[in-house]
């Protein structure tokens, strides 16, 4: 009967540290993709308080040679990070001091093509699951295979991130060249039509029969 009841209790246990596993956010993360028009720039805050970890990651998705400039600056004023026209990249920061953090992304060199913009401003560090952090024993085999499936999923989605961001950029890119591509042909059809028909008309005239009146007054001049 005690072992019943413990099987029911490790089992409602693994219950609860699952749900957790599925629900529970515990970092504060403003994840977007955004459009940034040519000659713009477009800036996002983020409150950060002093000593915490916060990571800025970002990726251009589409548009002219996929490039930004980004700045991260501190509530001081103080740039942080900077980059110049650059497709992706992630900075990890611990901040100095409590306030607003502000990151700007600039498609202000650019005079004709828009971008789509994938940025992850993650703030905090990610804290254990629910009643694995108030241990004072060794975890057991169950709440240690939680914690490990808890890493795996959320690895599991950040690579999944990754991966629908590449399929974006190559989609679009292969539109891009199918576009490409279809007004070349279409040109070039074109062009072949408008030479054949100038060569049947050139042709035409080289042998064509001349009117007897036409004949005469050719003779007459």
């Amino acid at each position: 009967m005690q072992k019943n009841k413990l099987c029911r209790h490790d089992g409602l246990r693994l219950g609860v540290v699952l749900f957790a596993i599925f629900i529970v956010k515990i970092v504060d993360s403003v994840e977007l993709t955004f459009e940034l028009p040519d000659n713009s720039r477009e800036c996002f805050h983020e409150e950060i308080r002093k000593d915490q970890t916060a990571t800025l990651e970002f990726q251009v998705v589409s548009g002219g040679s996929y490039d930004v400039d980004v700045t991260l600056e501190s509530p001081t004023g103080e740039v942080i990070y900077r980059q110049i026209k650059t497709q992706f990249d992630n900075n990890q920061f611990v901040a100095t001091a409590t306030g607003i953090y502000t990151a700007c992304f600039s498609n202000e060199f650019s005079t004709f093509s828009h971008k789509i913009v994938y940025m992850d401003f993650q703030v905090g560090e990610e804290q254990p699951l629910p009643g694995i952090e108030e241990h004072t024993t060794v975890l057991t085999q169950l709440e240690t295979s939680a914690q490990e499936i808890h890493k795996a999923l959320n690895a599991i989605l950040d690579y999944q991130t990754h991966h629908r961001l590449r399929e974006a950029q190559g989609r679009k890119r292969a539109e891009d060249l199918n576009e490409r591509v279809l007004w070349w042909s279409l040109t070039e059809t074109a062009a072949i039509l408008l030479i054949a028909i100038g060569q049947v008309l050139v042709l035409r005239n080289f042998f064509s029969e001349k009117k007897p009146s036409q004949m005469n007054y050719q003779v007459m001049k």
